[in-house]
């Protein structure tokens, strides 16, 4: 089963979730581990810390540090729960990322997502990455020494 969703969304498949809904799959299957509303338990904490990475206790959440969110998806559809990876349903995802986006205010109370919407998703962090790769980059893996 091919589970890849890449940053650009290729990959996502049909379906939606609501944030109501999502709140619902959280509180039943990944509150036990992240807690309340996703702000910490025995496994990582998912939301808050938005606008923190830089300062001297940055809080890395998916709100503050991922840069995209079609790769929230893929992570919580391939690794979550925990206890059983790949058992949630595409619409069981879809509910839960609205749900985490919503806490944050990402996206409204009443959000409903699907593949077109969670790719216009605009993540807090996502101007916070820089790219090491030159933009002319040729693909060209092995460069002339200086000078020649």
């Amino acid at each position: 089963m091919d589970l890849t969703v890449l940053a650009d969304g290729t990959g996502l498949p049909p379906g939606s979730g609501s944030v109501a809904a999502g709140r619902a799959t959280f509180d039943a299957k990944c509150a036990s581990c992240h807690g309340a509303a996703g702000r910490g338990g025995i496994a990582d904490r998912l939301t808050g810390g938005v606008g923190s990475l830089g300062s001297a206790k940055p809080v890395r959440t998916v709100a503050s540090y991922w840069p995209y969110a079609p790769p929230l998806f893929d992570y919580i559809r391939r690794a979550m729960p925990l206890t059983a990876p790949q058992s949630l349903r595409d619409e069981e995802v879809y509910g839960v990322v609205a749900y985490l986006l919503s806490v944050d205010g990402i996206v409204k109370a009443d959000a409903r997502l699907d593949a077109a919407s969670l790719l216009r998703v605009r993540m807090p962090n996502r101007d916070g990455f820089v790219s090491l790769e030159d933009k002319g980059f040729d693909g060209t893996l092995v460069r002339a020494a200086p000078g020649n």
